[in-house]
């Protein structure tokens, strides 16, 4: 094997004694990943694979439902992953959420037992508020108590729901995003982003 120096590269050329296939099957393996280099005391050096670039790095790892990871998509509030909040089951975060925004018990019942783009969709049928009430508290959409509300249903959601749990937790330590096509005015993707953060250090803390 040929290191030739380049600047800012090392660049790697099999040679006639070496196996083809073997540098092959490493030059897969090894696509895109981040590599340190570490000095030796007689004057080599050593580069050492810290994994892919994305892990390696902490890229932000955005969240959403439409994404091929079934996993992440565990994470999204779209998810159909049942909780009970309240005394109340639901069948999604988004189906609470959603069914927030109508008045009647009848039409909060029927959201609350949908997901995905139904559950998101539904909302588009209430007609807008200043104010929801829950629970006997009067909510206005967009502000910290409405955040809290998702914070306490993200909670729900996540100690009551094995896979989900598992799935927030494997994401550690790299940073969560929530980037959609078209950002909540009353509950922003650094919002969303925070919360999930925010209870997936509390899981890790509580789970060891």
């Amino acid at each position: 094997m040929k290191a030739l120096l380049k600047s800012g590269a090392i660049v790697l050329i099999p040679e006639a004694e070496d196996d083809p296939e073997r540098f092959a099957q490493w030059r897969t393996r090894a696509a895109e990943h981040v590599f340190v280099l570490r000095t030796q005391e007689r004057g080599g050096a050593v580069l050492h694979d810290l994994g892919p670039r994305d892990e390696a790095c902490r890229e932000p790892l955005n969240v959403g439902y439409r994404t091929a990871d079934a996993r992440i998509k565990l994470i999204s509030n779209l998810a159909p992953t049942p909780f009970e909040l309240d005394g109340r089951v639901y069948a999604s975060v988004e189906g609470l959420w959603q069914g927030l925004k109508f008045p009647s018990a009848a039409d909060r019942r029927r959201v609350a037992d949908l997901h995905g783009g139904a559950a998101k969709r539904a909302g588009a049928e209430a007609i807008p508020a200043e104010h929801f009430k829950y629970e006997g508290q009067k909510i206005v959409p967009g502000t910290h108590a409405h955040w809290k509300l998702m914070e306490r249903a993200c909670w729900a959601k996540f100690t009551q729901n094995e896979d989900a749990r598992e799935a927030l937790l494997a994401t550690l330590p790299r940073p969560l995003t929530h980037v959609m096509r078209k950002d909540s005015t009353t509950i922003p993707g650094a919002i969303v982003a925070g919360i999930w953060m925010k209870i997936r250090k509390r899981l890790a803390e509580e789970h060891g």
